[in-house]
């Protein structure tokens, strides 16, 4: 973990050499369009003081635009990103580098002085490289065009790493080396790709069937039971098509990894 600090402020920076000018890695990290195809399902207002969302998980995670410098420096806040915790920053610099490529510099910052919260931190700097790396995707074959996601999720027993295994396993990945074409185990949903990143944190796959995009697979701790995860990203004119293409790896999650029945509503008692 490499928390910096300032007065008021902790904060982590990670960065990646994309593809692009700066006005086309700017329409990918300041646009709702842009953050939807590389992260997830996003709305901005595309000004200085307006409002940003972020849709995750079922849920929707709103800020407001701090910066808005094109096409160099874009930043937002989220006030309430999880319950007690201080403000997130979240501010992305681009820098322009020779040959047309650019360094994409993103900080997280929690404005506070306590260490509470440094583990948000660490786990916001362990995953941003794979969406990062997605990012790279998007710019070097998409830029500039519609992006769709879906989101895929289950739950499974920990502890994270037997998760995370589990499903690569599953999807035939574990063997895989970066570079190397991939295509899906049997059993599973058919898919071929690309292998573009693969850490402890989170597996990334240029995809080139059933959809023209890319995927991002992990396994999340929620404090006993493992949640498996993969979003896809697809790109172009049948962007909207990617909920289609989702439909058969969202029912084979939903066998392999089943999510836990909601608990029985108490029964009321009929009255006298």
């Amino acid at each position: 973990m490499s928390i910096l600090k300032e007065p008021g402020k902790r904060y982590i920076q990670v960065e990646i050499e994309v593809p692009g000018t700066p006005e086309e890695v700017w329409n990918a990290i300041a646009t709702g369009n842009g953050w939807t195809a590389w992260f997830t399902r996003t709305e901005i207002e595309e000004r200085d003081g307006g409002a940003v969302a972020h849709y995750m998980g079922g849920g929707k995670s709103p800020g407001v635009v701090t910066a808005w410098e094109p096409p160099h420096r874009f930043a937002a806040e989220a006030p309430n990103y999880v319950p007690g915790a201080p403000p997130l920053g979240t501010e992305v610099l681009v820098e322009a580098r020779s040959g047309d490529t650019c360094v994409v510099r993103l900080v997280n910052s929690l404005f506070t002085d306590a260490s509470d919260w440094d583990g948000q931190l660490d786990g916001v700097e362990g995953g941003w490289p794979a969406f990062l790396q997605v990012l790279r995707i998007y710019l070097s074959g998409f830029a500039g065009q519609h992006a769709a996601m879906a989101e895929l999720a289950g739950m499974t027993e920990g502890p994270k790493g037997r998760a995370f295994t589990e499903l690569k396993d599953a999807l035939g990945l574990s063997d895989a080396t970066v570079g190397s074409r991939v295509q899906s185990a049997a059993g599973s949903p058919p898919f071929t790709g690309i292998l573009e990143r693969a850490d402890s944190h989170a597996v990334v796959l240029r995809m080139e069937s059933p959809i023209q995009g890319a995927a991002v697979l992990g396994a999340h701790d929620c404090g006993g039971p493992v949640m498996t995860w993969m979003n896809l990203y697809a790109y172009g004119e049948g962007a909207e098509g990617v909920e289609s293409a989702a439909a058969p790896l969202r029912e084979w999650m939903a066998k392999r990894f089943p999510m836990p029945a909601p608990p029985a509503a108490p029964e009321v008692a009929a009255s006298a």
